[in-house]
C-alpha cells in the first residue's frame, strides 16, 4: 500500500481544501476549509460561477449573511464528495466577540439544515481565543460540534477539552515556522525533525494528555509542511492535510508505522490540570510563540475575508 492507504489505517484523513473537484481522488473522510481556501477557490475559473450565481440569488441581503451563503454552498458541495464532515469557519472578526460568534455559527448551521445537511456532518471552526472556546460551549451544550482552529499551546487544547469542543486543529506547521525562525543560523533541521519536530512535540503533547484522561475531544493535526510531520504523527485521530501532500502519500511506498497509540498515553507519567480565564490568559501570554501565531493567523484570516466581502460587494 501506498503510505496514503497505510496512514487510513489508524488515522482519519481529511482535505484541507475548498477546491472540492480535487477530493475524489484522495478518497478524504472529512473537509476543512477556511477563509483564505474560499478566497482561492473562488478565484479559479472553475468556481467563480458558483460565487456569481449564489450571490444573485441573495443580492439583496446583508454582506455578511451573503458571505455565509457563499461559505456554505461550498460546503455542500465539498459534502456531495466526502461521506463524513465539513469545517465551516465563521468570521475571524468575531475571535474575540463570543455572542457575535454563537449567533453566525447557529446562522451557517441553519443553512445547512434549510438544505437537508444533518449537524452529524458540519463543525463550525472558531479561533481558540478565549472567547471562541466559551462559544464553543455554548454551541455544544445546543448540538452545534465546533472545530476549533488556530491552536498552537497546551493550555488552549486543556481548555477546549473542558468546553466539551467536538475537534480541535493544532498548527504543526505553523508551529514549526515560528521555532526555524527564532533559530535563524543556528537552526538544525535534521535534529528538529520527525518526533523531534516542535510542531509534532505540541501535537504529541495535547494527543497523549487527551488520551490519559479520557477527553472526548479529537485531535486533528493541521498545517503540514513536509511528509515528516505527517508521518512523525500517524495514529492522530485526524489529519488534515493539503492535495500536494496527499499527492505525495500517495506516490509513496515505504512502510509507515504508528506514531501515536492511545495505549501508550495511558501509561504517560503526566497530571491533570485546568484553567479558568485568568490563568488561560496568562498561560498564552507566557508561551510567545502561541501568542504570536495566534494574533497572526487571525489577523490573517480577517484579511482574506475582507478580500471575499470586496469580491461579494463587487457582483452584488
Amino acid at each position: 500500500m501506498n503510505q496514503l492507504d497505510q496512514l487510513k489505517q489508524f488515522t482519519t484523513v481529511v482535505a484541507d481544501t475548498g477546491n472540492f473537484k480535487e477530493l475524489a481522488a484522495f478518497a478524504p473522510r472529512d473537509a476543512t476549509t477556511n477563509p483564505s481556501l474560499i478566497l482561492k477557490a473562488v478565484q479559479q475559473p472553475d468556481y467563480a460561477p458558483l460565487l456569481t450565481a449564489t450571490v444573485a440569488a441573495h443580492k439583496n441581503d446583508r454582506l455578511d449573511a451573503i458571505v455565509d451563503e457563499v461559505l456554505v454552498r461550498f460546503g455542500v458541495e465539498i459534502l456531495k464528495v466526502v461521506p463524513g464532515r465539513v469545517s465551516t469557519e465563521v468570521d475571524a472578526r468575531l475571535s474575540f466577540d463570543t455572542a457575535a460568534t454563537v449567533a453566525r455559527a447557529r446562522r451557517i448551521m441553519a443553512l445547512y439544515e434549510a438544505r437537508g445537511i444533518g449537524r452529524d456532518r458540519v463543525l463550525i471552526k472558531i479561533a481558540s481565543t478565549w472567547e471562541g472556546i466559551q462559544a464553543a460551549r455554548i454551541l455544544e451544550h445546543d448540538g452545534i460540534h465546533c472545530n476549533l482552529t488556530l491552536l498552537f499551546s497546551f493550555c488552549q487544547a486543556v481548555a477546549c477539552g473542558e468546553a466539551g469542543v467536538r475537534l480541535i486543529s493544532p498548527f504543526v506547521g505553523r508551529i514549526y515556522d515560528w521555532h526555524k525562525k527564532s533559530a535563524g543560523a543556528g537552526w538544525d533541521e535534521a535534529a528538529s525533525s520527525l518526533a523531534n519536530d516542535p510542531g509534532v512535540k505540541s501535537v504529541s503533547q495535547i494527543y497523549t494528555y487527551y488520551k490519559k484522561f479520557d477527553i472526548d475531544t479529537e485531535v486533528m493535526g493541521a498545517s503540514f509542511r513536509n511528509l515528516g510531520q505527517i508521518q512523525a504523527l500517524a495514529g492522530c485521530d485526524l489529519l488534515t492535510i493539503s492535495p500536494d501532500l496527499l499527492a505525495k502519500l500517495q506516490a509513496t511506498d515505504a512502510p509507515l508505522s504508528r506514531a501515536l497509540d492511545p495505549k501508550a498515553a495511558k501509561n504517560a507519567p503526566i497530571h491533570a490540570t485546568t484553567h479558568n480565564e485568568p490563568s488561560f490568559r496568562l498561560a498564552l501570554n507566557d508561551d510567545a510563540m502561541a501568542t504570536e501565531k495566534l494574533a497572526e493567523g487571525v489577523r490573517a484570516f480577517a484579511v482574506d475575508a475582507g478580500k471575499l466581502d470586496k469580491m461579494i460587494e463587487g457582483l452584488a
